[in-house]
């Protein structure tokens, strides 16, 4: 097709194989558009084309993924807001026969597989690394692990004790996002047994505050835009197996070790909030003094 078509917030350019979209930046231009950059939908990897009427004078040309073809909006399950999807294109009302002819030249291109659920993800993933602050800890993902190192500002005596975490894609069998838009919002990494590790995961937990292997959002931890690009990425690596297999397990299980060293002022921190937690009875003297031993052996 070869043409451009220029939105509110996004151009939408027409290839052979593909529709590239390309976000604006700017104040008005959400967030997640933002963060994302850019995006390229093959023609095999849509559903439907669409165009119907939005607000205040415009219309709305939306390219409707596979399920199962973007880890986007696979991570997303349903939670974005209109707004927030990257596959809607506003344009001014007046536009709208251009519109039209452009969302017909698109659905003379679907495929036939296009009403049936995608075997593998064809939209890609956003790249690693990436990193966010949720209201309990610092998230990170390189490609291949994601940790978490949690604030003593937020994090539970559940993770506290648990310690920081560490994951190998391998370990994982997909995650699972809850909006920080809606109440109790979260990032679960969800586990499978698969003989990589040392000992078997514990139970997933129903309260993601007391699951050392999910985090949680408030108020500017964990927004939508850092939190769910972030989400599709462990997603896409999870599904693809693009990572080389963690190093063997060792004989006994070890807490998670972090190889950088840290801030001494962090490190007097942490061993004075769990003396709280110790005063509280929430930590044991045993517990105490181990983790207190493992927090000096960092520095």
């Amino acid at each position: 097709m070869g043409d451009v078509l220029a939105g509110i917030h996004a151009t939408w350019e027409f290839e052979s194989d593909s529709v590239l979209i390309r976000f604006e930046r700017g104040i008005r231009t959400p967030k997640l558009f933002q963060a994302l950059g850019e995006r390229r939908i093959p023609h095999e990897a849509l559903a439907s084309v669409t165009l119907t009427p939005g607000k205040r004078g415009t219309v709305v040309l939306h390219a409707i993924p596979r399920p199962g073809a973007d880890p986007l909006m696979e991570a997303a399950a349903g939670q974005l807001r209109d707004g927030s999807d990257p596959y809607r294109l506003v344009l001014p009302a007046e536009r709208e026969t251009l519109a039209e002819y452009y969302g017909d030249e698109l659905r003379a291109l679907l495929t036939p597989e296009a009403k049936v659920p995608a075997e593998k993800f064809l939209v890609a993933a956003p790249q690693a690394p990436l990193h966010f602050k949720a209201y309990d800890g610092k998230a990170s993902f390189d490609g291949s692990r994601v940790s978490f190192r949690w604030f003593w500002t937020g994090a539970s005596s559940a993770k506290w004790k648990a310690g920081d975490q560490s994951f190998h894609i391998q370990e994982l069998n997909g995650v699972e996002w809850r909006s920080p838009d809606v109440f109790d919002g979260y990032l679960r990494l969800l586990r499978r047994d698969s003989g990589l590790t040392a000992f078997p995961p514990p139970p997933q937990s129903a309260q993601a505050d007391q699951d050392p292997a999910a985090v949680v959002f408030g108020l500017g931890y964990g927004p939508v835009h850092e939190s769910l690009p972030f989400a599709a990425a462990v997603l896409g690596a999870v599904r693809t197996g693009s990572a080389a297999p963690p190093d063997p397990a060792p004989a006994h299980p070890v807490p998670v070790a972090v190889a950088a060293r840290r801030d001494p002022a962090d490190i007097a921190e942490r061993i004075r909030h769990l003396g709280d937690l110790r005063e509280a009875g929430l930590v044991t003297d045993e517990e105490f003094t181990a983790k207190k031993a493992e927090l000096l052996a960092e520095l």
